[in-house]
């Protein structure tokens, strides 16, 4: 392992990385068909393709949809495959989220470890095997951008690209990932016409625009109250009853005599843990339906809400609390919103590898019936990644990070989604460590600088093994 070469390139590892947390890549609609997933994303792309091109590798900009950085000659090749694009940086960090603060010893940032500096420490991992060994294929630094919303930068590589012969994606956990659930993205809405004469009307949902790979930690709804046949201080008094009988963290505006603002806080996480945020969305909805019912009025959303989801995120109402050896379902309800006289919520569901998501399908439709005004949609879905535990590809990377660590861990699968599932005899492998805390999508996210090194030297590791004439996929 080059670890003396690659500890005198630390100082400019660091610098690197914070140079691109500084660019705030996160997707925007874009009217330029040269940068279709907004200006900064585009920044991003040519900052790391300049950098490519610096350190002495062949680059290539793929119409704006992604790029690629290659040294090395011969008909195989290794793939390794990030995205430079990330979640919006929500609110409550301790540094600006696109500083790229360092403090004790990390790197703070939006893209921090996902998947910002994972990339860059495969950039320079790249750069010591090219300067240092001679091997026997080329390899490939794919570089998504559209990775965090619907993958059409890697749809578009495969349009116009040749595929790896096999590759490793540095987005997930080492030692090595063989398992990733499937992914389903799906809504269950409502017709609400605008002019309703209820006695509370819902006039404005506010969640921040959350991504739906992520808990939401804000949601806002305007509410309009008939204060003709409702006491907005009675209003008042029975919302905050329910709101501290259920130890929320809602708080409520009275905007006028006839308009009342609902305000819901949680705790930001990635949408595969659930477990380890506070869904805002989720609690406000509770509440809502309760002051509905209340005031007798049927909100048929609400109601399907509180019976079959609730805070529970393992879907067990729904019965769809499937569990298998890649981990149990979750449920994180992303999305809430009223535009076009809908009332709508939208769920990012992780299923394990071996349920079938028409069940998960079915069963929702099913409860839907139960509604006149209550219907059920799919977005979009990714489907599950299998490679056994015996594969090559997978004993090799979890050999290399055992030998680099000193460890013994044993690959494992997550609820996660990445490129993995995209190419043919890949896997996500790194770059958050055992035992070390997920902070992909979270506030305050950051990158220990000496993982951000130790990485690169595991990635060199890798790629001096992959590319060797011994290592062959059968």
């Amino acid at each position: 392992m080059l670890e003396n070469y690659i500890e005198n390139l630390k100082d400019e590892i660091i610098k690197s990385t914070q140079k691109l947390i500084q660019i705030p890549s996160v997707y925007s609609v874009s009217s330029d068909p040269s940068m279709p997933f907004g200006k900064n994303v585009n920044k991003a792309l040519e900052y790391v393709l300049n950098l490519g091109k610096q350190l002495g590798f062949r680059t290539k900009n793929l119409d704006g949809y992604c790029g690629y950085i290659e040294f090395g000659e011969g008909e195989e090749m290794l793939g390794i495959i990030g995205h430079l694009d990330v979640v919006p940086e929500g609110e409550g960090w301790t540094f600006s989220p696109f500083s790229a603060t360092i403090s004790d010893g990390k790197i703070f940032g939006r893209g921090a470890i996902d998947d910002k500096g994972p990339v860059i420490s495969c950039l320079y991992a790249m750069k010591a095997v090219m300067d240092n060994y001679q091997i026997h294929k080329r390899v490939r630094l794919i570089l998504g951008l559209n990775e965090e919303n619907n993958w059409d930068c890697i749809k578009h590589y495969k349009e116009v690209e040749e595929s790896p012969t096999f590759s490793f994606s540095p987005d997930a956990d080492f030692p090595c990932i063989y398992a990733e659930k499937s992914i389903l993205n799906s809504s269950i809405y409502m017709n609400y016409p605008e002019n309703s004469n209820s006695n509370i009307k819902i006039k404005k949902i506010d969640c921040n625009n959350n991504a739906l790979n992520v808990v939401p930690k804000f949601c806002s709804i305007l509410l309009s109250i008939n204060n003709a046949n409702i006491s907005m201080n009675e209003f008042i008094e029975y919302s905050k009853k329910e709101i501290n009988k259920n130890n929320f963290e809602i708080d409520i505006y009275k905007i006028s005599d006839s308009e009342i603002k609902f305000t819901s806080y949680g705790i930001q996480a990635h949408g595969a843990h659930p477990d380890l945020g506070i869904n805002a969305i989720s609690r406000l909805i509770i509440i809502l339906n309760k002051i509905f019912k209340y005031y007798n009025i049927q909100i048929s959303l609400f109601d399907f809400f509180d019976k079959y989801i609730g805070t529970d995120f393992s879907g067990k109402n729904l019965d769809i609390n499937f569990e298998d050896e890649t981990g149990k379902l979750t449920l994180n309800v992303s999305h809430f919103s009223l535009e076009d006289s809908k009332l709508k919520i939208k769920m990012n569901i992780r299923i394990p590898v071996e349920t079938s998501t028409d069940i998960i399908n079915k069963e929702f439709e099913k409860r839907c019936e139960f509604y006149n005004n209550l219907f059920y949609n799919i977005i979009s879905c990714l489907p599950a990644l299998y490679v056994p535990k015996d594969h090559i590809l997978v004993k090799t990377l979890c050999d290399i990070f055992n030998k680099c660590t000193n460890s013994n861990n044993a690959p494992i699968a997550i609820g996660g989604g990445t490129y993995a599932k995209a190419f043919k005899n890949c896997i996500s492998f790194g770059a958050n460590f055992p035992g070390h805390k997920d902070m992909c999508h979270q506030t305050d996210e950051f990158i220990e600088i000496n993982n951000l090194i130790l990485c690169c030297k595991i990635y060199t590791e890798a790629i001096i093994n992959l590319t060797s004439k011994n290592f062959k996929i059968q």
